[in-house]
């Protein structure tokens, strides 16, 4: 009887852009010591890039405050997070970062952040994981990042003794599927190819989701759907 061939595991390749030398260096032997191949490590921008462009890497981890050795800024973290999803669509960017503003998190998400990791709190594991999970095309989603509600949405959490799932009591079906696809990311050109529906009735649907639930914007929808314990369609 034949034997199947074994399916090796696809190599997850890495580039990290990070000032502080010692941080960037602990992270890449981490990394390696997992069988992730870290093919660009760098605090400089431009040889990044350079780098990126030849070593095709699939995760790249990026912080987001990035200063030169006397401590001038030379380069705006978000500016990278950009520029990598605009020439680099295919790469999926981490950000590694101080800053617990939920603003900056919204807007890196925004922006096509696979994740946000903070300095002070990831642990070696959850950046291992952080990277395997985006290497899969997952998003990881601070929950408690989350800017503010509308109002009627704090006061129907306070009300509510079994917690904020209980939100979701109010969203239909198919609601529900559109939400998973916004937590994934998806525009509504893509939900609605994936759900079979046209692109008004998906607008519809989102703006139903932002009467219910109560977030400001597209950023602040997919971050409460994840708080919900919504997930994305696998492969969004």
């Amino acid at each position: 009887m034949a034997m199947e061939p074994t399916v090796q595991p696809a190599e997850i390749r890495v580039a990290i852009l990070e000032d502080q030398r010692v941080l960037r260096d602990s992270l890449a032997e981490v990394l390696e010591e997992t069988g992730i191949r870290v093919v660009v490590s760098s605090g400089d921008p431009e040889l990044f890039f350079a780098r990126l462009e030849a070593e095709r890497p699939s995760v790249a981890i990026v912080d987001l405050t990035l200063e030169s050795e006397d401590g001038l800024t030379v380069a705006d973290g978000l500016q990278v997070i950009e520029e990598v999803q605009r020439w680099h669509p295919e790469v999926r960017t981490l950000v590694l970062s101080a800053s617990r503003d939920p603003e900056v998190v919204e807007r890196c998400i925004a922006l096509g952040a696979a994740g946000y990791l903070h300095k002070l709190t990831a642990d070696c594991t959850a950046v291992i994981e952080a990277v395997k999970a985006a290497a899969r095309g997952e998003r990881m989603i601070p929950f408690n990042f989350m800017r503010r509600a509308a109002p009627e949405t704090d006061a129907t959490m306070a009300r509510d003794s079994h917690g904020p799932r209980n939100l979701l009591s109010t969203v239909t079906a198919r609601e529900r599927e559109v939400l998973a696809y916004v937590a994934g990311g998806a525009d509504n050109l893509k939900i609605a190819t994936h759900l079979l529906i046209t692109e008004r009735t998906v607008k519809a649907h989102v703006s139903s989701l932002y009467r219910k639930l109560g977030p400001e914007n597209r950023a602040q929808l997919a971050l409460l759907a994840r708080q919900l314990g919504v997930r994305p369609p696998v492969g969004v």
